[in-house]
């Protein structure tokens, strides 16, 4: 194994499981040193994206200097449409899902702004590039990560910093956030379903994930900032 980012200190939020944990155990077979978040208990340390002063009492506990690499990964994804939806899920989607993607990009850039190799990967979403009927706020949400990563991009290169910032677009992966839909329709109805409607024939793995934000948060993509990179089997170009 080639190993990308030796002795680089990532900071990964949504840790604990699916794409999170499996881009922090990539990251950590590649020689990196790994500060892993999430709102859940357990081996990690405790962060909720959604609260600007959540980040500020982390950013000040971090014995780190400086960060290399940030990857803003933590999201959830319940199901709404126009006509049922209400303005407390929305809310608390936006809060997650892109709240905490600003905050998590504004409150780490001073850090950042420290290394010589900075890369943040905000983990986005096809529902952010093409419409789906029964993902209006989460949709909305990840439409917004694509721009404020674009933002980002912009600011950083304007601003001769050493950061580079992109986004990554996963299609229908199996992790655990599919667990509430497995649950009420069934393990098999929803693999085949989903399925279905990805050209390659399946779902997506975490590990396809993770191999996409390392790729980026990499020096193999020195000359890339401000793009999206779609891992979605083949869905969105149809």
């Amino acid at each position: 194994m080639t190993v990308r980012i030796k002795n680089r200190i990532a900071l990964i939020t949504g840790a604990a499981s699916g794409i999170g944990k499996a881009t922090a155990d990539l990251f950590e077979a590649e020689g990196a040193v790994v500060i892993r978040t999430d709102i859940a208990d357990g081996n990690h340390h405790k962060l909720d994206v959604s609260k600007a002063s959540d980040w500020c009492s982390f950013i000040d506990s971090i014995e780190h200097e400086h960060i290399d690499i940030v990857v803003n990964n933590a999201g959830i994804s319940p199901h709404d449409n126009i006509e049922n939806l209400d303005m407390a899920t929305w809310d608390t989607i936006r809060g997650v899902v892109l709240d905490g993607v600003m905050l998590g990009c504004k409150h780490t850039l001073p850090l950042l702004k420290k290394s010589t190799y900075g890369a943040i990967v905000n983990v986005s979403s096809v529902a952010g590039i093409v419409g789906a009927s029964e993902y209006t706020s989460y949709g909305a949400a990840k439409a917004g990560v694509r721009n404020v990563t674009k933002s980002v991009a912009l600011h950083c290169a304007r601003m001769h910093y050493n950061v580079r910032c992109n986004s990554v677009h996963p299609g229908s992966i199996d992790t655990p956030i599919l667990d509430a839909d497995k649950a009420k329709y069934g393990v098999e109805k929803v693999v085949q379903v989903r399925a279905k409607t990805i050209p390659m024939g399946r779902l997506g793995r975490a590990r396809e994930v993770a191999d996409a934000i390392l790729f980026l948060a990499s020096d193999d993509a020195s000359f890339i900032t401000g793009t999206e990179l779609v891992v979605d089997g083949g869905f969105t170009a149809r």
